[in-house]
C-alpha cells in the first residue's frame, strides 16, 4: 500500500496518490474524499474545518463504532438463530473487540495513511482499530447505511469471523485470571505505575502478583491495557492450572 505521511498537502500528485489507497481499500470510488481525509487526520496537526472546528478521526471513530455494532447485532440475529441474548452479545463482544478489530486495522495498514506529527510507533496498538472504526464512519456518511453494511461484510465479517473459533475466545484475560485467583482464593494484586520519561504518549508498567509472586510484567498506553496485557502473559504462564480447573 501507497505511504502517505504528507498526504493532505493541497497537491494533485498526492490527492490521487490518498484517492488510490482509499478505492483500494473500499473497492470502489469515493463521493466525497474529505471524509475519508477526516477519518486518517490526527488531533495533533491541529486543523480545523471551515467553521474552526477542529478535525480529528475520533469524532468518526464515534459513529463507525455504533455502525459496527449495529451491523454485527444484525448479522448474528440471522446466522444463529437458536441463540439467547447472552450468546448473541458475547459474540458481538468477541467481534468487536478492540484486539479482533486492531488486527484488522493491521491488515488494511490503515495507519500508513494518517496524518499525524506523532511517530506511528509511538501509538499503541489500538489505533489500527480505531482508525478501521473511523474508516467505517467515513463510508456510512459517504454513501450511506447499505454501503456501509456491505464494506463491513466485506472487510470484517467474510475474511474474519469465524462463529464456532470465535467460541473459545477469551474476551478478557484479566477477568479470567480474577475469576480464577477468587475461587482458589489466591491473593492478586496489579501494580501499576506510570512511566516517566519525555514521550509524547505516555505508558503504564504493570506487575501481576499472585500470592506475592510476580507472575508476568507488562507494558501500555493505559493502565486499562497494560493490565489486559500483563493478564494475558499470566494466562499463558498459568494456562495448565487454569485449564485443570475448568
Amino acid at each position: 500500500m501507497i505511504s502517505i505521511r504528507n498526504i493532505f498537502k493541497p497537491t494533485a500528485k498526492n490527492n490521487e496518490a490518498f484517492s488510490v489507497s482509499i478505492r483500494k481499500i473500499l473497492g470502489y470510488t469515493p463521493k466525497t474524499l474529505l471524509y475519508y481525509r477526516k477519518a486518517f487526520t490526527h488531533g495533533s496537526i491541529n486543523q480545523k474545518d471551515s467553521s474552526g472546528n477542529p478535525i480529528s478521526y475520533e469524532r468518526l471513530e464515534f459513529i463507525g463504532d455504533a455502525l459496527l455494532s449495529a451491523v454485527i447485532a444484525h448479522y448474528l440475529f440471522e446466522k444463529v438463530l437458536n441463540a439467547d441474548e447472552g450468546y448473541l452479545t458475547k459474540m458481538r463482544s468477541k467481534i468487536v473487540s478492540r484486539e479482533h478489530l486492531n488486527d484488522i486495522g493491521k491488515e488494511l495498514e490503515l495507519s500508513s495513511l494518517m496524518r499525524t506529527k506523532i511517530p506511528i510507533h509511538k501509538f499503541g496498538d489500538n489505533i489500527h482499530g480505531n482508525l478501521l472504526e473511523a474508516l467505517i464512519g467515513a463510508v456510512f456518511l459517504d454513501k450511506g447505511y447499505a454501503a456501509c453494511e456491505k464494506f463491513i461484510y466485506k472487510r470484517v465479517i467474510t475474511p474474519h469471523v469465524d462463529i464456532n473459533a470465535l467460541e473459545g475466545k477469551i474476551l478478557s484475560y484479566k477477568g479470567l485470571i480474577i475469576e480464577w485467583c477468587q475461587k482458589e482464593k489466591k491473593i492478586f494484586n496489579y501494580e501499576n505505575q506510570k512511566d516517566l520519561g519525555q514521550d509524547v504518549i505516555k505508558h503504564f508498567s504493570v506487575k501481576l502478583l499472585i500470592d506475592g509472586k510476580v507472575i508476568a510484567k507488562a507494558r501500555a498506553t493505559s493502565k486499562k491495557k497494560a493490565e489486559e496485557k500483563v493478564s494475558k502473559r499470566a494466562y499463558f504462564v498459568l494456562q495448565d492450572l487454569i485449564s485443570k480447573k475448568k
